[in-house]
């Protein structure tokens, strides 16, 4: 059963209409409804607000990482564990190839489903998790294999444990190592991209949005319960975040945005699988042939840029 935002109603009524056209063998109806469905998701899709491709990139039917890991991946193997205290489920690395050129994939996972979400964490990796993508990806860079990011979480864990353990530490060590890692990264937020648990999987050579993911410091809600201690007020909040990757491209925070099918990524995810594969295939093509501290140093100046510095 497919699932309906607010602002799908339309939608949900043409389909529910195709499928009861279906039933009654009524092929003529059923060629008229799909014309009518073509031009509604046309004009839905055509302005959604920052709020709607907040809900898009919520979306419960959303692709998540393990989704294009297996679709973009083959000969895929996954590597565990932080080996100094645990494997966080909410972060997965599998190393494989992309269209026969070595790739290790790191990504963040919120899993589908009330067990899988609660063994996943909801997507929040705790300290061990970002460990884990670090000890991973220092291991491509041992042997000169390319990364891909998959960013997808609300945010790092603000859990009792995860404080005593060096959540603080663990992301801010990602960022000062992923800085200087010497191979090939790119990064692609495919979700929710939300404050430092988004950062610490996200420092790359080219950063990436799906056309219907956010990236922001803070989520919609909790922007709005500090702001005007509302948190009603978070579509509000949205749009004054600029938390979608239109944006943040025009403010020159990302580099590209990697376009999805008309109606979102989770009506078509063969689609957009195959359209973060080409963008990954591209970015390699164009970064491969470039000395490793020459890309380093790119990557710095890069960073530097985000913001302006005063002495």
């Amino acid at each position: 059963m497919a699932s309906y935002l607010d602002f799908e109603k339309n939608i949900e009524q043409i389909d529910e209409a195709i499928l009861n056209a279906q039933i009654k063998g009524d092929s003529d109806a059923v060629a008229i409804l799909k014309k009518n469905l073509e031009k509604e998701i046309s004009k839905t899709y055509k302005n959604l607000s920052d709020f709607q491709r907040l809900q898009l990139a919520r979306h419960p039917d959303r692709p998540y990482a393990l989704d294009y890991i297996q679709s973009i991946l083959s000969d895929a193997h996954e590597i565990h564990g932080d080996r100094t205290f645990r494997d966080d489920p909410a972060i997965v690395c599998f190393a494989g190839y992309l269209g026969g050129k070595k790739l290790i994939v790191i990504g963040e996972q919120k899993g589908r489903g009330t067990k899988e979400k609660l063994a996943r964490n909801f997507g929040m990796p705790h300290p061990e998790g970002y460990r884990k993508a670090l000890r991973v990806a220092k291991l491509a860079e041992k042997f000169q294999i390319p990364i891909l990011f998959l960013v997808d979480t609300p945010g790092a864990y603000p859990g009792i444990g995860a404080e005593e353990r060096g959540q603080s530490e663990a992301i801010a060590t990602n960022l000062y190592e992923l800085s200087d890692l010497k191979t090939i990264t790119i990064a692609v937020v495919i979700g929710e991209g939300g404050s430092g648990g988004a950062l610490a999987v996200g420092v790359a050579d080219k950063l990436a949005m799906m056309k219907n993911s956010v990236f922001s410091v803070i989520s919609p809600e909790g922007c709005a319960a500090i702001l005007w201690n509302d948190p009603s007020k978070s579509e509000q909040a949205a749009k004054a975040l600029k938390i979608t990757a239109n944006d943040l491209k025009s403010q020159g925070l990302i580099d590209d945005v990697i376009d999805e099918p008309v109606n979102g990524a989770h009506r078509n995810k063969d689609k957009a699988a195959a359209n973060i594969a080409n963008y990954v295939s591209q970015a390699l093509e164009e970064l491969e042939n470039i000395d490793k501290r020459e890309l380093v140093a790119m990557r710095v100046q890069k960073i530097l840029k985000l913001g302006a510095f005063k002495g």
